[in-house]
Parts: C-alpha cells; sequence; structure tokens
C-alpha cells in the first residue's frame, strides 16, 4: 500500500482532519460548530408528546466531525455562550439558570456524549460503517438521557424523571442517532471521493 493510499485510509473516518489545522483554523471551526449548534437549538421538531430540538443531533454531529478533543471544546464553548446569557440554547434560551434548574443535566452531557462519539469514531465508528456511526450516535443520545434523568431525579424523583426525561426523547433519539450517521456517511464519501 503505497503513502498516499495509507493517508486515505487512515483519514477516511474524518471529514476534517483537524489534528492537522493550525490554531486560527481551529478557532475557526470552534465558531462555525458554536454556529451550528446555536441554530440546531432553534429547529424543533413536533413529536408526541414533546417538541424535540436537533441539539442533540448537532452535538453528536460535532463530535464524529470534529473528534473528541475539538468537539468536546466546541460544545464546551457553545455551552459557555448559553451560561453568558447568549440566546444559543434550545429555543434561544440563555443564562445561567439553564444549568442549574431541570435542563442543567443533559447540558453538562452534551460535551460529555459528544467527546465519546468522536472517540468511538476516531477509532472506526464511522461514517464508512454506517452501523457502527449509528451506534456511536445511539450510546451519545443515551448519555444524555441518563445524565440528563440522574440530575432531575435529584429534583423531582427518579419515577418522573425517567417518565419526563427518558421516555419522551427516546423515539427522537433513535431517529436522530439515524440521520446523524446518515449524514456522516454522505460526508465522509465525499470527503473520501475528493481525496481520491
Amino acid at each position: 500500500m503505497s503513502s498516499s493510499s495509507t493517508a486515505v485510509v487512515h483519514n477516511s473516518h474524518q471529514v476534517f482532519d483537524v489534528q492537522r489545522f493550525s490554531l486560527p483554523w481551529k478557532v475557526v471551526a470552534v465558531f462555525f460548530g458554536t454556529l451550528f449548534l446555536t441554530v440546531s437549538s432553534y429547529i424543533e421538531v413536533p413529536m408526541v408528546p414533546v417538541l424535540v430540538t436537533m441539539q442533540t443531533f448537532a452535538v453528536m454531529l460535532v463530535g464524529a466531525l470534529y473528534g473528541w478533543r475539538l468537539g468536546g471544546v466546541t460544545i464546551a464553548a457553545w455551552l459557555a455562550e448559553g451560561a453568558l446569557g447568549l440566546p444559543v440554547l434550545a429555543g434561544g434560551a440563555g443564562g445561567a439558570q439553564h444549568f442549574l434548574g431541570a435542563t442543567g443535566g443533559y447540558l453538562f452531557a452534551f460535551p460529555v456524549a459528544g467527546m465519546i462519539v468522536g472517540w468511538l469514531t476516531e477509532r472506526g465508528w464511522n461514517g464508512q460503517r454506517v452501523w457502527m456511526s449509528f451506534l456511536a450516535m445511539l450510546i451519545g443520545n443515551a448519555i444524555c438521557l441518563v445524565l440528563g434523568a440522574a440530575w432531575l431525579a435529584v429534583l423531582i424523583g427518579v419515577e418522573q424523571a425517567i417518565m419526563a426525561g427518558v421516555v419522551p426523547f427516546i423515539i427522537g433519539g433513535i431517529l436522530k442517532s439515524g440521520l446523524g450517521a446518515m449524514t456522516l456517511k454522505l460526508l465522509t464519501r465525499d470527503s473520501k471521493n475528493s481525496a481520491e
């Protein structure tokens, strides 16, 4: 195998080889990642019994595209913007109170979930293996639900936390994981084709 084909195989799992970005380009990537996360927070999909935003879709995709390090930094930067009061969270919300109330556990789970998805993607759970990518994103969504419900359980009790903070979001999490895996597949295919 030649060195050029080795590079294609090595980088085929990531659309952006962020490890090779210079610091200014990493800053630009973080800016656009936080913008993507913000826009996704405004997109609401009506599902029964709750509205579902595309936040977790974006969190998983940022983790998968940027890798665990830059993905985690990007998600943390977006949350910092929200904590400072910028209208970047679901429905244009912002402010530290969202990190202390019922949504706090879900918000704190986002960087953890994104980093785990990024870590799995770097290890081959990627767009070239769409089912593995789907599982990685499903694991990320499950982490958000488990950590979010654990936080919520402290506030309202375990049974209510599961019924209000997990059950209504299971179908949305599965659908967004599938959409994320297919999006990653399309982006990875295009980047692989351009590399060849």
